[in-house]
């Protein structure tokens, strides 16, 4: 059987790939326990075929060196039927895609032949998709997805990117994250609901911001999202926040509002906020807080306010009724240690609040 060009290649072809000099490093290193494969084609005449190292693995990190794939794009249109055989028997569960520019008819193609694997957790990192989607097929050809991790991907294609995106996956997707994202304006009219997703992250997008994450949360796409993730996503108020899961219907157990520099109190004049009766975990750790903000959910069974720059204890008639509520890190705790000490050694403000 001719030899195929890399394990992300095989899924468009068997064709061979001319080999780089023989003497050239191998850009794909499998463990001794044939589970995790990694692969970095940096090199000027990258040796494709290298990536056969990688078939037997469970794990696999594609990095292009921030190359185009252009030259691939005729074999986007291989029927996948052909090797499909092979591609079942793959053990890959779990596949990483980074640093290259990716014309979206390539990018389809891959996930349309990946729909013969098992294919569990894919990671799309330090991409740009280029050029205009193919046609939506009739039904979801794609991989049967638990978890989709994207961060800075661009998309030719703007707004449109997540419900071209979503076509093409079988429905199941349970966990979604997204960060640095060029663009989270959503087209929520075509965007269909995400019936099983329970996590969704938008961590690390600080140009999100409260009128962002309304646009985001689509209403009545996310029916049974437990558990909410905004760190550093440019949040304000919990005012804001609590407006926006309220436009979008959402109902989260868990929400995480830490790395964002948030205010105490909202604005003046502002409706009083209304927070979802199924939240229970509220962590507003790193957020620069100088008191407990006001309009804090009436009972929670976990609320984080640690490594923020509280300078007494919160009263009780400050705090909602908790089960667990943490405080380390915060100036009160810790006098003098925001002072210059004689021995940094002394501060333990700094070792809990230095990640």
């Amino acid at each position: 059987m001719e030899r195929a060009p890399c394990l992300l290649l095989l899924l468009l072809s068997v064709l061979p790939l001319p080999r780089a000099s023989e003497h050239a490093p191998e850009p794909c290193e499998l463990d001794d326990e044939d589970y995790r494969c990694a692969c970095n084609f940096s090199d000027p005449q990258p040796d494709w075929a290298s990536g056969l190292q990688c078939t037997p693995a469970v794990e696999v990190e594609i990095r292009a060196g921030g190359r185009s794939l252009e030259e691939f794009l005729a074999r986007a249109d291989t029927d996948p039927q052909q090797y499909a055989d092979v591609v079942r028997a793959l053990r890959l569960r779990r596949l990483t895609v980074g640093a290259a520019r990716v014309p979206a008819r390539l990018l389809f193609a891959v996930l349309r032949a990946l729909g013969y694997s098992r294919l569990k957790e894919l990671t799309l990192e330090d991409l740009e998709v280029t050029g205009a989607a193919p046609p939506p097929p009739l039904e979801a050809t794609g991989p049967a997805l638990s978890t989709l991790r994207l961060r800075n991907v661009s998309w030719a294609t703007g707004g449109g990117w997540l419900v071209e995106l979503q076509q093409w996956l079988k429905p199941g997707l349970k966990v979604l994250s997204i960060a640095q994202a060029h663009s989270l304006v959503i087209s929520c009219g075509q965007l269909r609901a995400f019936p099983a997703l329970s996590t969704l992250d938008l961590s690390d997008n600080p140009g999100l911001g409260e009128r962002g994450l309304t646009a985001a949360l689509c209403p009545r796409k996310f029916p049974v999202l437990r558990d909410l993730a905004l760190r550093n996503a440019g949040m304000e108020t919990l005012t804001g926040v609590c407006a926006a899961l309220a436009a979008g219907a959402v109902q989260p157990h868990r929400l995480d509002l830490s790395r964002n520099a948030l205010r105490a109190a909202a604005h003046p004049g502002a409706a009083p906020c209304v927070w979802p009766s199924t939240l229970s975990s509220l962590i507003l750790s790193f957020a620069e807080l100088e008191q407990v903000p006001k309009g804090l959910p009436a009972k929670l069974n976990v609320l984080d306010l640690s490594c923020n720059r509280l300078n007494r204890a919160p009263r009780a008639d400050e705090l909602p009724q908790v089960g667990n509520l943490t405080l380390n890190g915060n100036p009160f705790l810790y006098p003098g240690a925001f002072k210059p000490p004689e021995n940094p050694l002394n501060s333990g403000v700094a070792r809990i609040c230095e990640q």
